[in-house]
């Protein structure tokens, strides 16, 4: 077995097209398919359901694709510790977030980039639960998710701020006199919002019934681009993360902060704690924390 096999056939699972896969990794079908079948000759199983063209893994296919992913994570980061060790860092940062969690990672990849050049980004938005399954696997690096029940024995976490709540509205229908809107304005007017199972779903729904006010959902959607057209047509507003830069982007719509947002659950960035650390969680984890350290600091107590 070697280490390209597992890369087919991590590029199968990918693209879901023997032909495809081949492409790309350049090699042609015929030689594509060998590779595989080599591999489940030396492992003594089945991989994958044949028909007339790729129809899925097997049981053991999705677990010995499991292994896939753990092994050549484990590879890529190897390659990235010698290469440090040599004193130049390189590879991709793979980082998984909560959705809609507001923290912003932007201002954190371009201090990255700045200092280290070569290194490039993945970005996945998961479940918290599959966040910290990913990082015990080692196939995120960091991720951005809830800390109020992290096991510390098993990984490390540095707080981050939750910008709050914002009421995006357009002032051509809806007229708000103060710079701040209060909860009690928001129960009144009709809203489009993130489907129940979102971390911003969630917040929204713990600031309304812990003051008593209920939620008057006109739309609801799982993703936020639907509730922003929502907002463009004038049919109602909704509420968003204050960073979010989606009033930048338009002329008319205003994004007005909400008064005592109340978090429902400490954000934070985690990263494995223990053997085989990730170099660029380590810098990744540096950086944040010198360019933070009174915002955590504050946080922490």
């Amino acid at each position: 077995m070697d280490i390209k096999q597992l890369k087919f056939l991590v590029a199968l699972e990918q693209t879901r097209h023997f032909g495809r896969a081949a492409l790309r990794c350049h090699i042609t079908q015929p030689t594509f398919s060998m590779r595989i079948r080599n591999l489940e000759a030396e492992l003594d199983l089945l991989l994958i359901n044949r028909g007339q063209r790729f129809e899925g893994f097997t049981g053991a296919g999705e677990r010995v694709l499991a292994w896939a992913h753990t092994v050549l994570a484990a590879y890529d980061g190897l390659k990235a510790e010698a290469e440090a060790c040599r004193g130049h860092l390189i590879g991709t940062l793979r980082l998984g977030m909560v959705a809609m969690s507001g923290f912003d990672p932007m201002p954190l990849l371009n201090l990255i980039r700045a200092e280290h050049p070569e290194i490039n980004f993945e970005l996945s938005v998961l479940p918290a639960e599959q966040i910290l399954e990913k990082l015990g696997a080692n196939t995120l690096d960091i991720g951005v998710s809830f800390i109020d029940d992290l096991d510390l024995a098993r990984f490390d976490c540095l707080p981050v701020a939750e910008p709050g709540l914002g009421l995006l509205h357009d002032p051509r229908r809806y007229h708000f006199n103060e710079r701040s809107v209060s909860w009690q304005q928001v129960a009144s007017l009709p809203l489009a919002v993130m489907s129940p199972g979102s971390h911003l779903r969630a917040v929204i729904d713990h600031n309304l019934c812990s003051r008593g006010l209920t939620l008057q959902a006109m739309l609801e959607a799982d993703e936020i681009y639907p509730l922003l057209q929502a907002v463009d047509s004038g049919l109602c507003c909704s509420l968003i993360p204050l960073n979010s830069d989606v009033a930048r982007h338009n002329a008319h719509l205003r994004l007005a902060p909400l008064l005592d947002t109340r978090p429902l659950a400490s954000l934070g960035l985690i990263k494995r704690h223990g053997t085989a650390r990730s170099t660029l969680a380590e810098t990744c984890f540096a950086l944040y924390q010198n360019n933070h350290s009174g915002e955590a600091l504050q946080l922490a107590s």
